[in-house]
């Protein structure tokens, strides 16, 4: 009987460890993927802070905010707080690349860590998916193009960030993204702050 309670323990014991593993490894693993993305050699993709509702009303104007749906009191709080997320990251500055759609434009502005700028192939194409494989190959070039030695960050959508990674991100998540040696991208990083 000693015997089997010193097995049963063993085996839960193991599966404990077994669980906390990934965790530690991924803990372990943070400051190097933060690194990667300090020094340029990922980027940051960020899904727009909250804004309550799915695509966007008939009839939306890119530049007339009216038309569009906005984010919320609570989604301009849950951009200050990842810009302030990055801040505690070390990011002091970064290069900022947004959507023209309104509610990823002032996300951007609100994380006040740089000057935004427009960058249309991070445009939704929820409501047009034929724009996706072309949009998605454009802002691949785009990333394998950035200089290394800053952060960048994009602002954009959850189509746009699920087409290039496969991940359905939540409204403020960050996906840390790099490009590898054999050009297939991976992600290496998600954030929910």
């Amino acid at each position: 009987m000693k015997s089997f309670c010193f097995h049963i323990y063993t085996i839960t014991l193991l599966c404990i460890l077994c669980f906390l593993l990934p965790v530690v490894t991924s803990a372990e693993n943070q400051g190097i993927v933060w690194a990667e993305f300090l020094q340029g050699r990922a980027v940051a993709l960020l899904r727009h802070a909250t804004a309550p509702g799915s695509g966007d009303p008939h009839g939306f104007r890119i530049g007339d905010c009216s038309t569009q749906r906005n984010l919320s009191q609570e989604g301009r709080q849950q951009a200050r707080r990842v810009g302030e997320f990055f801040r505690k990251k070390g990011v002091k500055e970064a290069s900022i690349y947004s959507s023209q759609w309104c509610r990823c434009l002032e996300t951007a502005t609100l994380l006040n860590l740089g000057q935004v700028n427009q960058l249309p192939s991070l445009n939704s194409f929820f409501q047009d998916s034929l724009t996706e494989k072309s949009q998605t190959k454009e802002i691949s070039q785009f990333i394998v193009s950035l200089p290394a030695g800053k952060p960048s960050i994009m602002v954009t959508h959850q189509v746009n960030i699920t087409a290039l990674t496969g991940i359905v991100p939540g409204s403020g998540e960050i996906i840390l993204f790099r490009f590898n040696k054999v050009n297939s991208g991976e992600v290496i990083g998600r954030f929910k702050p």
